[in-house]
């Protein structure tokens, strides 16, 4: 098989003694929240962006092109404006600077630090945007928002990774995609209400309203314990074996204990981990951590997630017509990221991402021909009742596709595939790779749209196609494989194989490789 690695059952399967306690749950759920600052900014400034007062307030050329006060605008057009991508963009472009940072922050002082920061920044940029005069005002709490989103980001994946067991490490790292998925949904409701507030108050509802998760995930920063992989990694190693006690839920953690602490060993070995993670032996996870959150953003989700309201606007719908259109689809986001969490653990990650790229080219493609058959080249036209509904439709299982696939597992398969040595430069990676591609779509899509028009969402579903064979010839299956004895997956690949010196492997690695070759 091309995906090679470890199966799910029998000799080749590493269980580590304990149970699934309600406190690691709980710090899971807790620590998940770092999503919800995520999911509400990416759902909430595509709302604000479709309001024609917040428009004529802090855009007036863009209220004019879009309430038609100028020439006979494109639809494709209408809201291609640089400054009013930028307002979306700097958050992203904030987030991947701030990254560098939230990397050191992350191994020195732990992650629930770097979750305490970018809480505690989040909230200032959302009071910053509530309160705004002026465009500067709100470019500058954007790029606190932004802040934020790049410490969390780097700190929730893997320390949800750390504190789950190997067999539910899918489903509870998942968390942090539906927090960001009920974040969208929240953000999306949040507009459709305060769209009908007159005057000024609706949007600084719904800017200033991000201080709400902000609190939750400062609050949570402060109350959860750290991860035994992080008190280890800084020399605390009896309160280590007593997390590791508490979150198993047994006295006898001593396997496990030991394996993380052989790790811990190794990667103070490593005077940079920047350095290291550039050596050949981690030449697949370095390769994942810039291709898979590149991918995830290619797909072109955040065509919908951001610009939701602005996309239905522009394709006829109206204004309340574009917010409820917006509200479903993140409502299928929630729904389809459960399916996710269920199945992540049982069917594995590959098939998840096979499926889902599938899914996503076909609708991708429909939706084209279908705006292509009503705006043509020109922009003029308007959909029918029908194709208007088909089209909600197709978009819809494009995101149920993207929540039960490449969302989560954008963020999962990164996180869980690094030593210890090397994860808060890879997590750090990661981010700035998916930020890079999120700023880069969120500040060059409205511009995209309206020179390439319905041809931007075939431009979308090429990338998809790339991806999808990707992962088919080059990611081995890691559910279940303990995430301190990742190397032996790589080794057991067919092509990242030939990367892994057989000194780097851990005993269970060993073994494995052992009863393979005989």
């Amino acid at each position: 098989m091309a995906g090679g690695g470890f199966t799910d059952s029998g000799p080749n399967r590493k269980n580590y003694e304990g149970g699934i306690t309600f406190f690691v749950v709980f710090t899971c759920l807790v620590g998940a929240t770092g999503g919800l600052i995520f999911g509400y900014d990416i759902g909430i400034s595509g709302g604000v962006t479709s309001m024609d007062i917040f428009l004529k307030r802090f855009f007036p050329s863009v209220y004019k092109k879009e309430s038609k006060e100028v020439g006979h605008e494109s639809a494709y057009c209408k809201f291609d404006s640089h400054l009013l991508q930028l307002f979306t963009s700097s958050l992203y472009l904030a987030a991947l600077v701030a990254c560098f940072f939230a990397s050191a922050v992350t191994k020195t002082f732990g992650r629930r630090i770097s979750m305490f920061i970018g809480g505690l920044t989040f909230l200032v940029g959302s009071l910053l945007n509530g309160f705004a005069q002026n465009v500067l005002m709100l470019i500058i709490g954007r790029v606190f928002l932004g802040i934020g989103v790049g410490f969390c980001n780097q700190s929730v994946p893997v320390y949800l990774s750390e504190m789950a067991p190997a067999r539910l490490r899918g489903a509870l790292n998942m968390c942090f995609q539906m927090a960001t998925t009920i974040g969208i949904l929240a953000a999306n409701l949040i507009n459709y209400g305060t769209s009908s507030i007159k005057g000024h108050l609706g949007w600084r509802l719904s800017l200033g309203l991000a201080a709400v998760p902000a609190v939750m995930v400062t609050i949570g920063g402060l109350i959860l314990p750290d991860s035994p992989n992080s008190l280890i990694d800084r020399g605390k190693r009896q309160e280590a074996r007593r997390m590791l006690q508490k979150i198993r839920g047994i006295e006898n953690v001593d396997e496990e204990f030991q394996d993380l602490i052989e790790a811990s060993d190794a990667s103070k070995k490593v005077d940079n981990s920047w350095k290291n993670i550039m050596l050949p032996k981690n030449r697949p996870q370095l390769i994942m951590a810039m291709l898979i959150p590149s991918f995830q953003q290619l797909t072109g989700i955040n065509v919908i997630m951001f610009y939701a309201p602005v996309l239905f606007k522009t394709l006829g719908f109206g204004d309340d017509a574009a917010l409820m259109s917006s509200v479903i689809t993140g409502g299928v986001n929630v729904l389809a990221t459960l399916v996710s969490i269920f199945s992540v653990d049982k069917v594995g990650r590959r098939a998840l991402f096979l499926q889902g790229g599938v899914q996503m080219f076909i609708c991708q493609v429909l939706t084209a021909i279908f705006i292509a058959r009503t705006y043509g080249t020109t922009g003029q036209g308007a959909f029918s009742q029908g194709s208007a509904d088909f089209v909600v439709f197709l978009i819809c299982a494009y995101v149920a596709a993207f929540a039960w696939s490449w969302g989560p597992l954008g963020w999962l398969v990164p996180s869980e595939i690094f030593p210890l040595e090397t994860r808060s430069a890879g997590q750090a990676i990661t981010v700035i790779f998916n930020m890079i591609f999120t700023f880069i779509i969120a500040q060059c899509f409205l511009t995209m749209l309206c020179y390439m028009k319905f041809g931007l969402f075939l431009f979308f579903s090429g990338f998809v196609v790339i991806m999808t064979i990707f992962i088919y010839f080059f990611l081995p299956e890691t559910k279940n494989v303990p995430i301190e004895e990742m190397y032996a997956v790589w080794k057991a690949h067919w092509f990242w194989g030939k990367y892994i010196p057989d000194e780097v492997l851990g005993s269970y690695a060993k073994n494995i490789q052992l009863q393979s070759s005989t």
